[in-house]
């Protein structure tokens, strides 16, 4: 029995009978023949053979974490009682503005249905985050898509595209946003993120050079040095936005709009915990609250926007 529920693990892990038979040095066949009777002694379909993928189904998810304690006890036959083992833990990487907005509603919602899973939330860049669930040390991370594709083995779940808006200072003469571009000091969106390399492209596309000021990550700081006249600036408007400050004017940027679009990065779900799809999903959930609560009108009373320009709102993915 062991042995299948290795062979079990192996399949899963692998993602096909093939490769998994590569791996653990059987032929196909074998490991076919020891999938077959494992589900024939336990009475549960295992997997849906859909084509050459092994795809696990809801019983084989259960089988599958049983069958890993089963393999680690019987490792650690004839050794020393282990240590108690730390509880399970979700990690979870994401930029800052969906710390503050998408996480509270979902890890609130994870933590009622699983009181005795843990989570951790690493905060960074998009770039880095991504590196991290590539190389498997979190599980999945809220970040910018890149302007790159992702590696073949990394899923994207899309959950919201924010519109750009040039924020200038209340009391600033009005102008078209170009000429505010040009002529004021400007403020820029840190170019090591996904989000201030659009900038970087945006800018580069016009006849406009930008007096620069400073150059920072955090978009409320960069809102906050705005509304303090120390500059213009151009920043997504976030999902849950809900009004600029009263000494701040949102430019929309008409037919030049342009967006970042946020989501959801993980390993394929046939590797994810239960806990962690969960998660994943509620997160998906928590964009979609955000997106329907939004005002009628996402632009605040006091910003401007040209009357032949249309507003390009905040999009959640459905």
């Amino acid at each position: 029995m062991i042995r299948e529920l290795k062979t079990l693990i192996a399949v899963a892990r692998e993602g096909t009978f093939a490769a998994a038979a590569q791996k653990i040095g059987l032929t196909q066949a074998a490991v076919s023949a020891q999938i077959a009777r494992l589900e024939a002694d336990i009475g549960v379909r295992l997997f849906d053979r859909t084509g050459r993928t092994a795809v696990l189904t809801s019983m084989g998810h259960q089988t599958l974490l049983q069958a890993q304690q089963m393999v680690t006890l019987y490792q650690s036959l004839g050794s020393p009682a282990p240590e108690p083992q730390p509880p399970r833990m979700v990690t979870l990487g994401a930029i800052a503005s969906a710390q503050r907005t998408l996480l509270p509603g979902a890890l609130a919602g994870f933590h009622g249905q699983y009181p005795d899973v843990r989570t951790r939330v690493l905060p960074g860049l998009s770039m880095t985050l991504l590196d991290q669930v590539d190389a498997g040390d979190i599980d999945m991370a809220v970040i910018i898509h890149p302007a790159f594709s992702l590696q073949s083995d990394l899923r994207w779940t899309p959950i919201a595209r924010e519109p750009y808006r040039l924020l200038v200072p209340r009391d600033t003469p009005e102008a078209h946003w170009r000429d505010l571009l040009a002529s004021q000091p400007f403020i820029r969106y840190d170019r090591a993120s996904f989000g201030g390399r659009q900038v970087d492209r945006f800018l580069r596309s016009l006849p406009v050079a930008p007096q620069e000021r400073c150059e920072l990550d955090e978009l409320e700081a960069i809102t906050e040095l705005v509304a303090k006249g120390v500059g213009v600036a151009l920043v997504p408007q976030t999902l849950g936005h809900q009004g600029w400050p009263e000494s701040v004017r949102a430019m929309d940027l008409g037919k030049h709009g342009f967006h970042r679009d946020i989501g959801l990065v993980h390993r394929p779900e046939r590797t994810l915990s239960d806990p962690a799809r969960i998660l994943a999903r509620l997160i998906e959930s928590s964009a979609l609250k955000l997106g329907e609560n939004l005002p009628t009108n996402a632009i605040s009373p006091g910003e401007t926007q040209s009357p032949t320009e249309g507003l390009e709102g905040i999009v959640t993915h459905r």
